[in-house]
C-alpha cells in the first residue's frame, strides 16, 4: 500500500465493525465481500473487527462495542433496511443508504412503481400470483419475460421464460425465495451497470455473457462473462446513461454509494432494471472495476465509502 490514514482520522473512525455473512441466500457472496473489505481497511490502519452475523445479530453487534459499521451484507436482513434500522436504534453510524431508501431499493416492484410515477424508463411489469392467468401475462408483456423474486439480489430465483409452462414453473421457483414475485418484459440488447460514489456516476460497464441472461452462474461461477470498461458507448451516450443512473439513484433517496443496472433495447434506448445499495465488494466486483478506471484503488474505494459516515 502507498498510503495510510493519519492518526486523527483513525481516532475519529474508532472501532469499525465490518458486517458480513448473514443468513440470506446471498451469504456466500457476502462472505467474500466482507473478507475483502476487512483486508482493505486493515491495510490502511483502520481498527477493524470482522462480524460474520448469524441469528443473534443484536447480541453480536452489542458485544463487539463498535463505533461505526461498514455494511457488507447482501440481500434480505442486510440490504433491505432492517440492519440500517437496527444500527440507527443502537446509535451506530453506518455506510450506504438509510432505512427507507434501502427498503425501497430492495423491493424491485416498489422501485419500478416509483420510476413509472416519475416517468423514468423501466420495462413493463406485472406482479404474479399463484392463480394468475399465465397466458394473459405473457401476452401483456410481449411473449417473453424475466421472472424475479421482488426482494432478492445476485439474480437468485430469476428465470427467462417464453411459455405458459415455463412461466408457472418460474413463478414456483421464485416463490421459494420470496412471497412477492414479478414478471418483467424481456429486453433484448446490451446490459450496463453504473456505480455511484459520493454523488458521482463512475464509468459505465457493459456486461457480455453467453448465458441466456446475466444469472448467478455468469456472475460468480463460470468465469466467462466479459466486462467492458470503458465500454464502447460514445461520450454523449455514456453521459446520458450516467445521468439517468444518478436520477434513478436519487429518486428513491439513496445516498453515498451503490450501483444502478440497465438494459438497452434494440433501438438503443436505456431502461432501468434495479438499484443495488450494497453491491459486491471484492477486488473483481463491478463497483471496484469502475472505480479503477477512475483511478481509485480498491483500498481507496472502501475507505471513501467508510469516510462518508463521518459527514
Amino acid at each position: 500500500m502507498s498510503f495510510s490514514l493519519d492518526n486523527k482520522t483513525i481516532q475519529q473512525l474508532g472501532r469499525v465493525g465490518v458486517l458480513f455473512g448473514g443468513t440470506s441466500a446471498e451469504r456466500d457472496v457476502s462472505l467474500k465481500s466482507g473478507a475483502a473489505v476487512c483486508a482493505a481497511l486493515s491495510s490502511v490502519g483502520v481498527n477493524v473487527v470482522a462480524l460474520d452475523l448469524g441469528d443473534d445479530v443484536v447480541e453480536q453487534i452489542r458485544a463487539a462495542k463498535i463505533d461505526r459499521a461498514f455494511i457488507a451484507l447482501h440481500g434480505v436482513g442486510g440490504e433491505d433496511g432492517r440492519m440500517q434500522a437496527l444500527l440507527e436504534f443502537l446509535h451506530i453510524p453506518y455506510t450506504g443508504s438509510g432505512v427507507q431508501a434501502s427498503a425501497i431499493a430492495m423491493d424491485k416492484l416498489r422501485t419500478k412503481q416509483i420510476w413509472r410515477g416519475m416517468r423514468l424508463p423501466t420495462p413493463d411489469f406485472v406482479e404474479l400470483y399463484a392463480d394468475c392467468d399465465w397466458q394473459q401475462v405473457l401476452e401483456q408483456l410481449g411473449g417473453e419475460v424475466m421472472v424475479k423474486p421482488a426482494h432478492e439480489g445476485s439474480s437468485i430465483g430469476m428465470s427467462r421464460v417464453a411459455s405458459v409452462t415455463e412461466l408457472q414453473r418460474a413463478y414456483n421457483d421464485a416463490a421459494q425465495y420470496d412471497s412477492q414475485v414479478l414478471a418483467e418484459r424481456l429486453i433484448v440488447g446490451a446490459e450496463y451497470t453504473v456505480a455511484i460514489l459520493d454523488g458521482q456516476a463512475l464509468p459505465a460497464i457493459e456486461l457480455q455473457t453467453d448465458h441466456r441472461f446475466y444469472d448467478y452462474e455468469a456472475k460468480y461461477i463460470s468465469g466467462d462473462t466479459r466486462y467492458m470498461c470503458p465500454c464502447d458507448l460514445s461520450a454523449a451516450r455514456e453521459q446520458e446513461l450516467r445521468a439517468l443512473a444518478l436520477q434513478a439513484f436519487n429518486s428513491i433517496g439513496c445516498r453515498a454509494w451503490g450501483r444502478v443496472d440497465f438494459m438497452a433495447d434494440a433501438k438503443g434506448h436505456f431502461t432501468l432494471l434495479e438499484v443495488n445499495t450494497v453491491p459486491g465488494m471484492t477486488a473483481t466486483s463491478l463497483v471496484p472495476m469502475a472505480a479503477k478506471v477512475f483511478d481509485i484503488s480498491f483500498e481507496k474505494l472502501v475507505l471513501n465509502v467508510l469516510l462518508a459516515t463521518l459527514k
